[in-house]
């Protein structure tokens, strides 16, 4: 009975400290966006919400967002098409070369963003294409198209191939089995890597880095931009902003399909 209690102890203790460890920065940026000084400080200054109407005002940092959401937007919709039909491709056939299309999967977990990102930065540039933001885009569904891919093949893996082969009997003909039949199953897992690959297209800095330049600025860039001077409350502000946006996805990803469906994928 004590050996259990004391590890129940020791078990919940490294679970406070993990927490703790993993909160503290969000809980750092937070104060300090609600800092009433002209630096950031925590704990905070005063309280104020000032720096929130500082980034609304700030024509930069807005417009910069912009540019983020729809380099967000084009990746997700590049990828929907894509990573679906890949995904139920790898879950329902026999792909030549499965094993050599898995590991490609992961090469853009073993190859340093910053060799992807040359490389895409050379065959844009030698489109003329640089500075766009369809590219960025482009670049972030190419980098983090795995994610699209392993949720709906966990998804596409717990598809009934009775139901299929049912339609199939009645006289349905492919494309009207795939509508009605292998979408709707595999709907779970395009939902969560739509908004998977949404926040990370979002949030993604090193190859946006090398694709933009002063007129196609996305907001990670705008961010490392500013921090290479001075760091000021509005920079946590944002950054607040960043994590209620990843919150209210993650929230519709609860709501939609649930976050056990997400974690299966993974």
């Amino acid at each position: 009975m004590i050996g259990s209690r004391s590890k129940t102890i020791v078990i919940w203790t490294f679970v406070a400290i993990a927490l703790i460890l993993l909160s503290a920065p969000t809980i750092v940026v937070l104060g300090a966006s609600f800092t009433a000084g002209n630096m950031i400080t925590f704990p905070p200054q005063g309280l104020s919400v000032k720096w929130y109407g500082a980034i609304l005002g700030a024509s930069d940092l807005r417009q910069a967002f912009i540019r983020s959401l729809i380099v967000s937007a084009i990746c997700t919709v590049v990828s929907i098409p894509v990573g679906t039909l890949a995904g139920i491709a790898l879950a329902k056939y026999k792909v030549r070369f499965e094993k050599a299309i898995q590991i490609y999967l992961l090469l853009p977990f073993t190859i340093p963003l910053i060799g992807s990102g040359i490389g895409m930065m050379l065959v844009f540039g030698n489109m003329g294409v640089l500075g766009q933001l369809w590219p960025v885009g482009i670049a972030c569904c190419v980098i983090n198209l795995p994610f699209m891919i392993w949720a709906v093949t966990a998804s596409a893996s717990n598809l009934n191939e009775d139901l299929e082969l049912a339609a199939a009997n009645c006289g349905a003909p492919p494309l009207q089995r795939f509508l009605y039949i292998t979408l709707p199953a595999v709907l779970p897992g395009v939902i969560t890597g739509s908004l998977l690959m949404f926040i990370l297209a979002l949030n993604e800095f090193l190859v946006s880095l090398l694709l933009v330049d002063a007129r196609s600025v996305t907001l990670p860039v705008q961010i490392y931009n500013s921090i290479r001077s001075i760091i000021t409350p509005d920079l946590a502000a944002i950054s607040v902003v960043f994590i209620v946006c990843a919150g209210i996805a993650i929230t519709l990803l609860d709501r939609l399909v649930g976050l056990d469906i997400f974690l299966k994928s993974k």
